[in-house]
């Protein structure tokens, strides 16, 4: 190898995906003195992070392989799908898939915490923090150049968070959904445990996710409106919310400060000569159905898996098209559900999407379908 190049990967990002990336690629063989892990913030205010994620069951194996599953965690095992105001709901069960939970509610800061671990175990050791202010991708290396002026030669570079690569053959995906989303904890008077809903309205979806002793909500309104309800006084906030919801769950009996944060679709990666892009840099999906961290990690897990064969620039281009299908059908689905569900026009058609809401609870093949789509993703023939 050359002198020259310190590293085989460079990985851009610690938060979950790019740490899955960097404990799978030990797990698959790779000496972790070969891997550069980079991150703009301190582990321990990444530990912080109160944001609760969505973890599919295909996302607990993946991260149970590399001894990276979170301590504190709360099961789903019932999904609740309504619309707001039309006739249809389905209901979504562990058991129509065989399996003992459809995903996991935990916090962003423990599950960085768990894969963070996990790597240091295995001798990964993150540069933070610091922030990568250049790349330059020369014929037979990529030279990071950091803030503080350091340098990172590597012979492959994965960008795990921040900027978006274009895909060769067109433009990125871009898509402003004119929401943004309303997070907080919330507790009621009728608790389900381990049942989540997503609720439809006219504005976007509402989830609730069961979480402690209540529910992690993501509530997803008009931008203004969405700054005006976090605003509200909690009496305020709470009638609001359970106007939207409705009685399913009784009272709304307290809420947590609110935090909001304007929503939107950019998905567009591509594998330069020895660049890719995987998780958030790759795509930033709206959250319905919580599919964009459980893509992101099987992103890690397929790229992990073939650089461990070969760490060599070709991989990116096959880790590209073998990606494409999962992700161009996950993004799809996560579009559309954003857009339809939310049309504010009324009449047939949302009628219609009722009805199959309807129609899905009643047919067990469908319902088994989706959930597979939702915990695995599109898997490789």
């Amino acid at each position: 190898m050359d002198h020259h190049i310190d590293y085989d990967i460079a990985i851009g990002g610690a938060g979950p995906v790019g740490l899955a990336l960097a404990a799978l690629l030990v797990k698959r063989g790779m000496a972790a003195s070969r891997i550069a892990l980079i991150d703009a913030r301190e582990l321990a205010k990444a530990a912080m992070d109160p944001r609760s994620l969505a973890l599919s069951w295909g996302s607990r194996q993946i991260l149970e392989d590399i001894g990276a599953w979170p301590k504190e965690t709360h099961p789903i095992q019932e999904i609740h799908v309504s619309r707001r105001g039309h006739f249809g709901r389905t209901l979504i069960e562990s058991r129509d898939a065989g399996v003992p939970a459809l995903g996991y509610v935990s916090r962003y800061g423990a599950v960085v915490t768990a894969l963070a671990a996990a790597g240091e175990r295995v001798g990964v050791r993150a540069l933070r923090p610091v922030q990568i202010a250049a790349a330059d991708e020369r014929t037979d290396r990529v030279v990071l150049t950091l803030a503080d002026k350091r340098e990172v030669h590597a012979r492959l570079f994965v960008q795990a968070e921040g900027g978006l690569y274009a895909e060769r053959s067109g433009k990125p995906i871009s898509r402003d959904y004119n929401q943004s989303a309303v997070i907080c904890h919330v507790t009621v008077s009728e608790r389900q445990p381990q049942r989540a809903f997503e609720r439809f309205t006219d504005e976007g979806p509402l989830a609730l996710l069961p979480q402690d002793d209540g529910y992690a909500l993501v509530w997803c309104l008009r931008p203004a409106r969405a700054q005006l309800v976090a605003a509200l006084p909690e009496s305020g906030f709470l009638a609001q919310l359970q106007a939207a919801f409705g009685q399913r769950l009784g009272r709304f009996l307290s809420a947590s400060p609110r935090l909001t944060y304007p929503l939107g679709l950019n998905a567009g990666s591509r594998s330069s000569a020895r660049t890719v892009a995987i998780g958030n840099a790759a795509q930033t999906l709206h959250p319905v159905a919580g599919q964009g961290l459980n893509l992101g990690l099987r992103d890690a897990a397929v790229l992990a898996r073939m650089l461990a064969r070969e760490p060599e620039p070709a991989t990116l281009t096959r880790f590209t098209a073998a990606r494409r299908p999962d992700r161009g059908l996950t993004i799809g689905i996560t579009d559309a559900m954003a857009r339809l569900f939310a049309d504010t026009s009324g009449g047939a058609g949302q009628s219609l999407l009722g009805m199959s809401l309807g129609l899905l609870d009643a047919v067990a093949p469908a319902r088994r379908l989706f959930a597979e789509q939702m915990m695995f993703g599109r898997r490789a023939s």
